[in-house]
């Protein structure tokens, strides 16, 4: 499996605080199966400035030495996890953020109660520069809670999805929970990650997760979500998946009433 979505990388943001846990939290992820992580800290200006420099190259390859050392059988990837603003782009196209492995594919997030018509000004002015947005977690947006089909929206402009384990698993609460259960009946969905923080909550380990899916949905859905888009982003290639349903709202509501 392939974990896109981590705050592994020690000493940036609010996940890991120092290497011993980052190997921890690799080492419980190894476990359950997953073999490839994207390290993604927080880039939120005026709180996590986390911009390229030599500073923050040599944490990532610190980390990435240990785990060598470590002989975890676990490939490291470079990534961030970028606050959506107006000098997004110039960001992007000065290099001072990393996209996913390096690739067109960068992991974008909002404020929880963003305006929705702002978030979907940011990715398109984003997208038309080149880049393709993997927007992280909309499940836990106050506005995609509201109205789901926004996401609809977003995806079929070519966008990539990404969901939370804990949003999935319930961890988050219920509207998370049926948030996300209906971007994922509606085909709306590119990729699963964990969104580790620590050892103890919000984990790395992807064992539940990986059953949940394939018992909830399906077997081959479970793999599009925790491998096949996965592998496809951080090699830069055009996602796949099921014929997305549009939104029938009637139908919706009493779905989930």
């Amino acid at each position: 499996m392939i974990d896109l979505h981590t705050h592994i990388l020690p000493g940036v943001d609010d996940g890991s605080q120092d290497i011993d846990t980052s190997l921890g939290m690799i080492y419980k992820a190894y476990q359950s199966g997953v073999r490839d992580i994207v390290t993604t800290p927080h880039f939120y200006p005026g709180l996590y400035d986390n911009y390229v420099n030599e500073d923050l190259k040599n944490k990532w390859n610190a980390l990435n030495d240990r785990v060598k050392r470590e002989r975890i059988s676990v490939r490291l990837y470079k990534g961030m996890e970028i606050l959506g603003t107006d000098r997004l782009c110039d960001d992007l196209v000065s290099h001072r953020v990393w996209t996913i492995n390096h690739t067109k594919y960068f992991l974008v997030e909002f404020d929880f109660d963003e305006d929705p018509s702002y978030c979907s000004k940011i990715l398109d002015e984003s997208y038309d520069i080149g880049y393709i947005p993997v927007v992280a977690h909309p499940e836990r947006y106050y506005f995609v809670q509201k109205d789901p089909a926004i996401v609809y929206e977003w995806f079929m402009k070519g966008y990539g999805i990404q969901v939370n384990k804990g949003s999935i698993l319930g961890y988050f609460g219920e509207r998370e929970m049926k948030t996300a259960d209906s971007l994922i009946r509606h085909h709306i969905v590119s990729c699963t990650a964990s969104d580790a923080h620590g050892m103890n909550t919000r984990t790395p380990s992807m064992t539940h997760l990986k059953s949940y899916l394939s018992e909830t949905y399906s077997n081959g859905y479970m793999n599009l979500l925790m491998v096949e888009n996965p592998s496809r982003i951080l090699d830069g290639r055009r996602l796949v998946g099921y014929d997305p349903i549009p939104y029938n709202y009637e139908s919706e509501r009493q779905r989930t009433e």
